[in-house]
């Protein structure tokens, strides 16, 4: 029993013992790491994303300061081109300012235990150096400040294309500040940053964009004007104004004001006028006796008006019209084909001294006349003409004769058709050559009443001569005759051709014995 109780004591002391031994152990530990805390970081402890657990405050700034040394800040520009600036580049270095003994001492290291397993971040007022004359080097010789990258911005424009007038978008360009772009950047490593993206303010922008209002506005006009599309009915033909046209008629400035250019326009109402207008022009007229001649001049034919046809088609165009129509006319034809005159005319055949009136292609009348008197220079006007007006009863007067007929028809200035009593029913032949009138057509009474009677006013007359005339007479002047021989104008013309070929002989080189005049006028022996 008393065994018993002495084991049990020595058992009882060990355990005292070991457990005494062990607290100590603990507090030998506890005891180490409070003071190894008091000059240490806790552990899984990081200042600036750096892991300084277990160091001391000199050991951690070696380390931020290993850390500083590997800094690189990655910029990217609009593009997406990429561009870096090592720290090593610009004496990137980490200035410690006493921060880190403060943090070890402010730990409170005896409470260790309760701090060890907890992830610690803390911040320090450090302070970064780096060389900014290396840092400004560095920035101007990055790629995207080459020549070949900084590409300047481009305003919004007009600008006409194959497919008309188009309004082109502004280009954004690459074009950096450099002083903005380096100021940035060095704010961004000032921050610790490490990778940027530049922003849109660090490049030149452009001062017109495609959405600016004057723009919108001027684009749109023009495309209204681009949709009009005027149509022009000439008979057997159309001619067609629309954007394939009128584009090369838009003038735009620098200011974006839209005009147009009238001359272009203007050139265009010519083109059209000298095509379509027939006025005096010679035709191929197929006669009542089946044979074909040759006559122009006269004043029949379509005329159209070029300055109120410039003006209508000004305004249609500025409208944005589609339409339509014939053009603006000052005169006009019985018909718009080639063959203008029609199927109802008179035709007046001087040589043959013979009158017919159809009507719809069929003859109504035909009558022997006595026309313009040749020999006295009284010869009548021929051309296409067409009745100007007609007058029941009527006093036809000159220098020196008034005569009453019964009617008259006038047809190129103050010559006309009309009865003649005082021929006594003789007409036809060579009377006119001799016996003729003042230049008015004499017919009988009996067809001249007819013809008042059917023919209308504006009816086409078809006068013309089989062989060669001078007309010289003051009405066939004014009535733009076709045989209208102007005297004084042809003997200009024979002197000037005389006084040409006498300054030609003058300045003409002597040819001497053994030479000729080459083709290039000058003087080469013959061979």
């Amino acid at each position: 029993m008393a065994r018993r109780k002495r084991r049990s004591g020595v058992l009882r002391r060990s355990l005292l013992l070991a457990l005494g031994v062990v607290l100590l152990v603990l507090i030998g530990v506890y005891v180490y790491f409070g003071i190894y805390f008091r000059s240490h970081f806790f552990f899984q402890t990081s200042i600036e994303d750096v892991n300084v657990g277990g160091m001391t405050a000199e050991e951690a700034i070696e380390e931020l300061r290993s850390e500083v040394k590997d800094y690189l800040l990655t910029l990217y520009d609009r593009n997406g081109n990429k561009f870096q600036i090592l720290g090593a580049d610009i004496n990137y270095d980490y200035q410690p300012l006493g921060e880190e003994e403060k943090l070890i001492a402010a730990q409170k290291s005896f409470l260790w235990p309760g701090q060890v397993t907890k992830a610690k971040k803390l911040n320090v007022d450090k302070s970064i150096t780096y060389d900014e004359e290396l840092l400004k080097e560095t920035v101007l010789a990055m790629d995207c400040l080459s020549a070949e990258q900084m590409i300047k911005p481009e305003n919004a424009f007009i600008q006409v294309t194959e497919e008309g007038y188009e309004l082109i978008p502004e280009q954004q360009g690459s074009y950096l500040l450099q002083d903005k772009l380096y100021t940035r950047i060095k704010s961004v490593i000032d921050a610790g940053e490490t990778e940027y993206t530049f922003d849109d303010d660090l490049y030149e922008k452009p001062t017109v964009y495609s959405d600016d209002p004057v723009l919108t506005e001027r684009i749109a006009n023009i495309q209204s004007y681009l949709g009009a599309e005027i149509t022009y009915d000439m008979g057997e033909d159309k001619e067609v104004v629309d954007e394939s046209v009128i584009s090369s008629w838009i003038r735009v400035d620098e200011d974006y004001n839209v005009s147009f250019d009238e001359s272009k326009v203007a050139a265009y109402v010519q083109s059209l006028a000298s095509k379509y207008n027939t006025y005096g022009d010679p035709r191929e007229f197929f006669t009542a006796k089946g044979d074909t001649v040759t006559i122009g001049g006269g004043d029949y034919g379509w005329v159209i008006d070029k300055e109120a046809e410039l003006a209508q088609l000004m305004e249609e165009v500025k409208n944005g019209e589609v339409k339509t129509r014939e053009p603006v006319y000052s005169q006009t034809a019985v018909s718009r084909t080639k063959n203008d005159i029609g199927n109802t005319y008179i035709e007046i055949d001087y040589t043959n001294q013979h009158l017919w009136y159809f009507e719809n292609g069929v003859m109504i009348a035909d009558t022997d006349i006595v026309s313009g008197n040749i020999s006295r220079g009284n010869g009548s006007p021929d051309g296409i003409f067409k009745i100007v007006y007609k007058e029941s009863p009527a006093v036809l007067t000159g220098e020196d004769y008034e005569s009453d007929v019964n009617y008259f028809m006038p047809f190129a200035y103050n010559v006309g058709i009309h009865d003649a009593s005082w021929r006594n029913g003789r007409f036809g032949g060579s009377i006119y050559k001799t016996s003729g009138s003042h230049g008015c057509i004499n017919a009988p009474e009996s067809v001249v009443t007819t013809l008042y009677e059917k023919v209308a006013v504006g009816t086409p007359v078809v006068a013309y001569y089989r062989e060669e005339v001078k007309l010289t007479a003051k009405n066939t002047q004014i009535a733009n005759a076709y045989s209208y021989y102007d005297a004084e104008k042809e003997k200009a013309k024979e002197e000037a051709a005389k006084k040409a070929a006498e300054e030609a002989a003058a300045n003409m080189p002597e040819v001497g014995e053994g030479q000729r005049i080459a083709e290039d006028g000058s003087i080469e022996s013959v061979p």
